[in-house]
């Protein structure tokens, strides 16, 4: 287990829980049950205790956590015969995005995400799941290929960004977000989109504006990383946590304001904690999402999802 910087006190109940085990283990006839079972109901105490009032800033660290599950966790576990589709037909493949054809609970959908990998080797790989053009014409060539044929979209969205580099520049960074978000505006087929750990920027809008929106329970979403966001306003990237509490970024302050349709709860200590049954929670959503949509007609989902989008806000300005 990774520990984050507020859980360290939780790290050493635990661990001195494991090294009284580990110890038990090695010499015969030693009973520390008990007393490991006492570590483990304040370990559990100290967890829900962390976790019960989130400020923005810690919800943005839980949802970096390296020990999340990623898009292709939940591809492996929720989707089968999934048969991916690579390159965007114009200059490579961006592995940054993994995306293809797939069956959901026996529906046929196209399902596609940002894959952050899950060591050194695969994150280098997978370029921390920032894509870059390609990635996106990708994305939008899925996108049209499933309104063609009629197929339900399921996009997992989990990006700090779109990747800023020169090379990216030099493609049409920004032109291949915009289309990607455009086509996502244009199909006929119902969207539905699930943030799963960061939604950073243009580079999660291109993915995520769909008919609906789900978010986990301490996942982020937003124009820019906190971060980012002190950096340009205080010249001070230390800033982040009044950057954080200002953007709104959290899936409850969002929910509030309209963005997002539905949040998912999260077991005590995030996802990373159990990783199965936030697999399985985020699979009821989507099943229940596309129920909601399944009777829906083309020119009602995109009339509809481009309603969704120009009011935007209002709901939460009204409050």
């Amino acid at each position: 287990m990774n520990y984050l910087d507020f859980e360290k006190p939780l790290a050493e109940i635990e661990g001195k829980a494991e090294e009284l085990r580990a110890l038990a283990r090695e010499s015969e006839g030693m009973d520390v049950e008990s007393e490991a079972a006492g570590l483990d109901k304040k370990a559990a105490d100290m967890l829900r205790t962390l976790y019960k009032d989130l400020t923005p800033w810690r919800k943005c660290q839980v949802a970096r956590h390296p020990d999340r599950p990623h898009c292709k966790d939940y591809i492996d576990a929720l989707f089968t015969e999934y048969t991916p589709l690579a390159g965007d037909r114009a200059f490579a493949d961006d592995h940054a995005v993994m995306g293809g054809l797939a069956r959901f609970e026996d529906t046929p959908v196209v399902v596609m995400g940002h894959e952050k990998g899950h060591d050194t080797k695969t994150r280098i790989e997978r370029n921390f799941g920032m894509a870059q053009p390609e990635g996106y014409r990708k994305a939008a060539r899925l996108m049209n290929m499933a309104d063609r044929f009629g197929l339900p979209v399921i996009t997992l969205v989990d990006t700090p960004g779109a990747y800023p580099g020169k090379g990216a520049e030099e493609r049409g960074q920004a032109e291949a977000i915009a289309q990607s978000t455009r086509t996502c505006l244009k199909i006929g087929v119902p969207l539905i989109s699930i943030i799963v750990g960061e939604g950073g920027s243009g580079g999660a809008v291109a993915f995520a504006t769909a008919d609906r929106l789900v978010m986990l329970e301490h996942s982020i979403y937003s124009v820019i990383s906190p971060e980012g966001c002190a950096s340009i306003l205080w010249k001070d990237a230390e800033k982040m946590r009044e950057a954080a509490a200002a953007l709104r970024l959290t899936a409850q302050d969002l929910h509030k304001l309209g963005v997002c349709d539905m949040v998912i709860k999260e077991p005590p200590g995030g996802a990373q904690r159990d990783r199965d049954g936030t697999i399985t929670k985020v699979g009821a959503a989507i099943s229940s999402m596309l129920a909601q949509l399944k009777d829906s007609g083309r020119d009602a989902l995109i009339k509809g999802r481009r309603r969704k989008y120009l009011d935007m806000g209002s709901r939460g300005l009204a409050k």
